[in-house]
């Protein structure tokens, strides 16, 4: 009995010793320990009219946050906002999310919004994932893409959503559904330095490649191990909810992507949702893009055309078939 017992206690070891192993070469210990986090501070923002202005400018435009934390008609193209529900959160109703998956109130109501959050909690919230209760949030809030968004451009996004009236509206708590709930405590990364975004004065295709850094995720296919390589705005990331189901488009210089592009066209698609007769789904949006400077747009579209062809064809007018680059199913994707 003695041996059998020493037999057993020796195979439970290595079976632990195999499992964290196992564990620390796949998923890693995060999920069990928690998310990387730091410490909130006291910093307090300065609420200018000039910051006020340009967070307007960056939350309903560039970085397009009422996309998700504002009720949408989408039924109608652009997918205007509903009325007296700007920014004051919704259940998001898409139903293959992992759980329920809640945008948070971000207007300053005392008993459904922010209006108790610390600048600091807001500010960590945007850039690294991690909300102001100290859960790790849904990284469809594409925090890993806001991280490049520049210290003064969170003041700037912190004063405006501090200077919006309030809106009460209750709602409840995410709840993401196991084990995904500790998937995610994998993907928020602590800030520990300042973010610098370009100069005012720099030229086109830096301050382009800082708008579309932080405004055009969606075109950046990724999978369990992150972006894609090789596909960087190549498209093919699948977006179902209420506005049907499309895939993001292929916007690199490619003639599967945008090539045919001019600075009018680039700019009539992100102010109408129309490239010529082809109408653009709503999930695009340029209902917010609309708000963008041309000088912006144009910054942009610069940027686009420095950055390497990518040879992957993505067509919503045809049937979803399986394409071997991104792997996943969307239109044209056999042909790639």
């Amino acid at each position: 009995m003695k041996k059998a017992g020493k037999i057993l206690l020796i195979a439970l070891a290595a079976i632990c010793l195999l499992l964290a192993v196992g564990i620390s070469f796949t998923i890693g210990w995060r999920p069990f320990i928690g998310p990387r986090s730091r410490a909130i501070t006291n910093r307090q923002f300065e609420r200018t009219p000039e910051r006020v202005a340009r967070g307007r400018y960056l939350v309903v435009g560039l970085i397009g946050c009422e996309t998700c934390h504002t009720p949408k008609d989408w039924n109608r193209h652009g997918a205007p906002n509903q009325a007296n529900l700007e920014l004051a959160g919704q259940v998001l109703p898409i139903g293959e999310l992992p759980g329920r998956i809640v945008a948070s109130n971000l207007t300053p109501d005392p008993e459904t919004g922010a209006a108790h959050w610390s600048d600091d909690e807001i500010a960590r919230a945007i850039r690294e994932g991690i909300g102001h209760d100290g859960r790790t949030i849904f990284p469809m809030m594409p925090y890993t893409a806001y991280r490049l968004i520049s210290d003064e451009d969170v003041a700037a996004i912190i004063a405006y959503l501090r200077s919006l009236p309030p809106v009460r509206n209750p709602l409840p708590a995410t709840q993401v559904k196991f084990p995904v709930n500790y998937l995610i405590r994998t993907v928020p990364e602590p800030l520990t330095e300042p973010v610098h975004g370009p100069d005012p004065q720099s030229d086109p295709v830096t301050r382009g490649k800082y708008l579309t850094s932080v405004g055009c995720g969606c075109h950046v296919p990724s999978d369990q191990q992150g972006p894609i390589r090789g596909l960087e705005y190549g498209g093919g990331e699948v977006l179902k909810g209420p506005w049907g189901e499309v895939t993001s488009a292929n916007i690199s210089p490619d003639p599967t992507g945008i090539s045919y592009y001019d600075d009018a066209l680039f700019i009539l698609a992100m102010r109408t949702g129309y490239v010529k007769a082809r109408k653009l789904s709503s999930i695009m949006p340029f209902g917010e893009f609309t708000n963008l400077t041309d000088e912006d747009l144009k910054a942009i579209f610069a940027y686009l055309r420095t950055l390497p062809p990518v040879k992957h064809k993505v067509d919503n007018s045809l049937p979803p078939t399986y394409c071997k680059l991104c792997r996943r199913k969307h239109g044209g994707g056999d042909q790639n």
